[in-house]
């Protein structure tokens, strides 16, 4: 719902918006197995076929970043005419610089210890909530949070982190996976916390 509040103004002035839920997320299924990159890019190669989508422009936040990368690599550009990658696994965690390796066994460990106590807390970081003068209401961070909980439960989460440690481990030569991305390519960083 709170996709699709985003982007009915842009269906407001004709164009073609589509949001899916990645397994493991949402109302999508809720497998144990498949929350894996390659998984994710197959899962929206399929959807991007079933719809015979064409010169689309995929944006992708957070993890939806790594998914829309990851397409585009195994996928190729045929059916996109640009990418946005907002707040990014690939370029945030692989970058010089990025989030440290023990960072990620934190929030898994946080994870596997307390995990309706994790998502609560990383709900201020995920939405900026916790900069100054913030303006993120209660009911987003709740909704963050009971979407957290209903998204296929510890796996899922432990493999997602398990792959963005992967993703650090293979940081390409000069450091930028944008470069590897053969079309338009925006990338916006919003996402640290305080």
């Amino acid at each position: 719902m709170i996709r699709w509040l985003r982007l009915r103004p842009k269906a407001d002035r004709g164009y073609r918006c589509i949001a899916h839920d990645r397994r493991g997320h949402g109302r999508s299924s809720q497998p144990s197995n498949g929350n894996d990159m390659n998984t994710y890019a197959d899962d929206l190669a399929a959807l991007v076929e079933a719809l015979d989508l064409r010169d689309a422009i995929h944006v992708g936040h957070s993890t939806g970043g790594g998914e829309v990368a990851r397409y585009i690599g195994r996928h190729g550009t045929k059916r996109v005419a640009k990418a946005v990658l907002i707040s990014a696994v690939p370029p945030l965690l692989v970058k010089p610089g990025g989030l440290p390796i023990e960072e990620l066994d934190q929030l898994r460990a946080q994870i596997l210890a307390d995990r309706a106590q994790f998502w609560r807390e990383f709900s201020a970081p995920f939405y900026g909530a916790n900069r100054p003068g913030a303006k993120v209401s209660q009911g987003l961070r709740d909704s963050f949070w009971l979407q957290a909980m209903l998204g296929g439960g510890i796996k899922p989460s432990t493999n997602a982190l398990r792959l963005f440690r992967k993703l650090i481990s293979r940081k390409t030569s000069n450091g930028s996976m944008c470069q590897l991305l053969s079309c338009t390519v925006m990338t916006i960083r919003s996402f640290r916390s305080a």
